[in-house]
């Protein structure tokens, strides 16, 4: 779950996890189902037939689950006002009673799985409340471990790595235009102004989508002093409503660094015009944007060569980019853990950078 989770939305520091969260279901799944095998198989004479019983009773298993998980995630927000003890007890009535109504509705009918008639609801309950326990504990252990002002400092330290040469290379593009165009130099400093602004923001905060696109295009026109015509941007929005992008939130300078790395390894190096698009759209829960630029001539594949053997150009040009993708991946990992992620790829004539994270409205 992320680690800010137990930030200062309610005045109650939050005990119970986030059932919604992916990452918390996936943990979840893995452990019940893990422990229940090796139980089973250590209670079997052999692997086989313990094998079989684990496959019978998945029934139970599963079912108690994902509806544990279900209510909690639905109650979550009702249950994160209440005091921390009784968050934790709450972690551990609610898997119980969903767990012996499962037990009691299995145990009721005529069903095809062969154990359902000889479940102990009684020792369900007390097995899947000692389950609530123990992932309620292992959760606030991992919150306490990624807190708040671990977290903070983390990211700061995440972010500043962008800043150095995000900020040196808008400087130095300011700094050519002083002789020949003054006017021009000073509306690029006027820019500069306002990504300094930017940097100096808490790296916890988040900006509404459309904040961010603006950023980017400050950015985008200070690189054009430098590129020219060779720099040719073009922002495909048509597939994501206006509501969307004034209230999407996401974690502010998180969409430039893709921009960056495009102009600096895909436009930059390449005599001729370079491209780069950029498209966002809303899938459901979820916010994706794909950043694609087209490669400099000496780094196009040819006919004859296929896109599985060719090494990214981050790995091969310089540390640079694969620092910022990797800046990206780790900020994407503590606020959004599995919920979230960035996956590169290249074909014959384009590098592609698809991020997604999911779709959570502004509160501020």
């Amino acid at each position: 779950m992320p680690p800010n989770s137990n930030t200062d939305r309610y005045h109650t520091p939050r005990e119970l996890p986030d059932c919604c969260n992916l990452g918390v279901i996936l943990y979840v799944l893995l452990v019940v189902n893990g422990i229940s095998l090796i139980a089973v198989l250590l209670l079997s004479s052999t692997w086989q037939s313990g094998f079989f019983v684990f496959v019978e009773q998945s029934v139970l298993i599963e079912t108690s689950c994902f509806s544990s998980l279900f209510v909690l995630c639905i109650a979550r927000r009702f249950l994160w006002q209440w005091s921390v003890g009784a968050q934790r007890i709450a972690c551990i009535a609610i898997p119980a009673a969903v767990t012996g109504l499962v037990a009691r509705f299995l145990a009721l009918g005529e069903w095809p799985v062969p154990t359902a008639a000889s479940i102990d609801v009684v020792q369900t309950m007390f097995t899947a409340g000692l389950f609530g326990f123990a992932l309620q504990h292992y959760f606030s252990l991992r919150n306490r471990a990624f807190s708040p002002a671990l977290a903070e400092a983390r990211l700061q330290a995440l972010q500043a790595r962008i800043r150095p040469h995000f900020l040196f290379n808008s400087l130095n593009a300011a700094l050519s235009l002083i002789r020949d165009s003054p006017r021009q130099a000073e509306n690029t400093l006027q820019d500069l102004a306002d990504l300094f602004r930017v940097l100096m923001q808490d790296a916890r905060d988040t900006v509404s989508l459309e904040d961010e696109i603006v950023v980017c295009k400050q950015y985008l026109s200070i690189e054009k002093i430098r590129l020219g015509d060779r720099l040719q941007v073009d922002w495909e929005l048509q597939n994501i409503d206006l509501v969307v992008l004034r209230t999407a939130s996401i974690p502010s300078l998180l969409l430039q660094p893709l921009l960056e790395n495009a102009v600096h390894y895909g436009v930059e190096p390449s005599v001729n015009p370079g491209i780069i698009t950029v498209h966002l759209k809303r899938s459901m829960s979820l916010i994706e944007i794909v950043v694609r630029n087209s490669l400099p001539a000496s780094e196009l594949v040819g006919d004859n060569e296929t896109s599985s053997n060719i090494e990214f150009p981050s790995l091969r040009i310089g540390g640079g980019n694969h620092m910022a993708l990797g800046n990206i991946r780790e900020r994407l990992s503590l606020l959004y853990d599995v919920e979230a992620g960035l996956v590169i790829s290249r074909d014959k004539t384009s590098f592609e950078a698809r991020l997604h994270f999911p779709y959570r409205k502004r509160t501020a």
